[in-house]
């Protein structure tokens, strides 16, 4: 994929075109007002006329050129759908309900969980984030949330700003070609093709030394799906810097190290593919190109393109490089397979209109997350390809900073101290809302120590004021329900001896720790 340039000539004004993404063309004239308010009524398919057309839960229109679901309408594929595409990996709500609540434990905590159980974040992120908590997820998983704290009213203020004359028409005629069958995109010059200039604009005056690259629009658009304009911006950004730096400069060396990387990489895991892909002198950069820089957008299924995207948001490019030698070892992995495949076009070709078995939801990932391919052999390679590179071609033009492999490792280079990063709760209660018995609920352990202190404070209790029903309250003021107290011995109305209260608090407490570590280490 080439890198766009303003070649057609600068505009004259960002405001006095016919920019359909700018703040300023929305805000002119004197119904402006009036007409921004019937725009937000429905959706963007409905305002282009697709009213009556069915949106599929991806939010794609459902028979866009006469195929049925997503899968096609993302690629733009004109045949007749395949019942294998559309065997979508359906979750049981139940299940779906419990790794809501587990997603939303975590992202509470989420520093904590970075740092003590990222094992559990991956295993989670392969099992597929839900639908829910997918946006929240992925700005967590890239750092994108950080970056927004660490850089607030940034985007507001390049939103403002009137942007590079020479990239603004490139970008503009670009933004009907992504997902143009997507309620968001469907309707040119709607909010999410608004929003989706806005964020491309905003990159290109946030990174003027690398513009704007065509391959950037269909990853800041899939981003625009499942958060605000913002949101997305950070994104991407740390899409471009931390996750695949250097793929979208103007010469495009990153993306031709990793062709030849990934070619060094199919040598181990299909000979025979790598063999027939030499014999033919087929260069990486005609089938890789699209899937990597889109990373895999604009090729596989839907339901695939998100999984495939939670897990690259957690363990970064690795997961890229798996997904191409997946679908290169099952397209012309054997001998049966290469018949149809006699010449370079023929090859070419096999890889355009991949089987759509291998694309398949469940095939796909079982078959990248089986792979055994390394962050490892990754950065061995590269260093190999690095050096060749400089031997036949001299030093990288583009200085991109180091690539970092995942969640884990961007959170890590992070400079500290940084401030926790502060989740926005899911549901607001009232001041006055009513809390229920189990929130209510002290720990044994709290219960104990305020024992303690009541004995400590008051002395011996007065066994004439003492009422069996009554509420007691502890030293610290706290009320404390019949049922928290030590149980007393109804013949003498003493206390029970401290040292059977302990133990069976502690008991108590065994089981209750026991039961949530079972709970805690439950994968659906």
């Amino acid at each position: 994929m080439a890198k766009s340039n303003g070649e057609n000539g600068p505009r004259v004004s960002a405001a006095g075109g016919s920019l359909s993404g700018t703040r300023e063309s929305l805000a002119q004239g004197p119904d402006a007002a009036a007409t921004d308010e019937l725009s937000s009524l429905g959706s963007d398919s409905e305002a282009n006329g697709f009213a009556e057309r069915r949106i599929d839960k991806f939010g794609f229109i459902v028979g866009s050129q006469g195929t049925e679901g997503a899968a096609f309408a993302s690629l733009g594929m004109s045949d007749g759908p395949c019942p294998l595409l559309h065997r979508l990996e359906e979750v049981p709500l139940e299940v779906l309900r419990q790794r809501e609540s587990k997603w939303l434990d975590m992202l509470n905590n989420w520093d904590k969980w970075m740092a003590k159980k990222h094992k559990k974040i991956r295993l989670r992120c392969q099992k597929g984030i839900p639908p829910s908590l997918r946006g929240r997820a992925w700005q967590y998983l890239s750092g994108g949330k950080v970056k927004l704290q660490q850089n607030p009213g940034k985007f507001d203020e390049l939103d403002m700003s009137p942007g590079d004359p020479k990239w603004l028409d490139v970008i503009e005629r670009d933004l009907h070609r992504q997902f143009p069958f997507h309620e968001m995109f469907v309707s040119r010059g709607g909010h999410g093709q608004q929003d989706l200039f806005r964020v491309l604009k905003a990159y290109t005056l946030y990174r003027p030394e690398e513009g704007y690259c065509q391959a950037q629009a269909p990853i800041a658009a899939v981003l625009l799906m499942h958060m605000p304009a913002e949101q997305a911006f950070w994104c991407l950004v740390q899409i471009c810097e931390k996750y695949l730096p250097g793929y979208y400069s103007e010469k495009l060396e990153a993306i031709q190290l990793d062709g030849k990387i990934l070619f060094s990489l199919l040598q181990k895991v299909s000979p025979v593919a790598h063999r027939h892909l030499s014999r033919h002198r087929i260069d990486p950069l005609l089938y890789m190109t699209e899937w990597f820089m889109c990373a895999f957008a604009r090729t596989l299924p839907w339901s695939s393109v998100l999984r495939v995207w939670d897990m690259f948001f957690c363990e970064g490019v690795k997961i890229i490089f798996r997904v191409g030698l997946v679908l290169l070892k099952h397209a012309l992995g054997s001998p049966e397979k290469l018949k149809a495949c006699q010449g370079q076009y023929e090859t070419i070709e096999r890889l355009r209109t991949l089987s759509p078995r291998i694309m398949q939801e469940a095939f796909l990932v079982q078959e990248v997350v089986e792979l055994p391919v390394t962050e490892r052999q990754i950065e061995r390679e590269h260093l190999i390809q690095l050096r060749r590179w400089q031997e036949t071609q001299g030093e990288l033009q583009c200085r991109s900073p180091p690539r970092l492999h995942g969640a884990k490792a961007i959170l890590d280079a992070e400079p500290t101290p940084r401030a926790a990063l502060q989740p926005s709760p899911s549901i607001r209660l009232p001041a006055d809302a009513p809390l229920s018995s189990k929130a209510k609920s002290r720990p044994p352990k709290q219960v104990r120590k305020e024992q303690q202190k009541q004995t400590k404070a008051s002395g011996p209790l007065d066994k004439s004021s003492a009422t069996p029903d009554a509420t007691e309250v502890t030293a610290t003021g706290d009320a404390c329900s019949p049922q928290d107290m030590p149980p007393k011995d109804p013949a003498s109305h003493n206390p029970v001896p401290n040292d059977l209260v302990s133990q069976d608090l502690a008991h108590q407490c065994s089981r209750e720790s026991l039961t949530s570590q079972e709970s805690e280490d439950t994968y659906l």
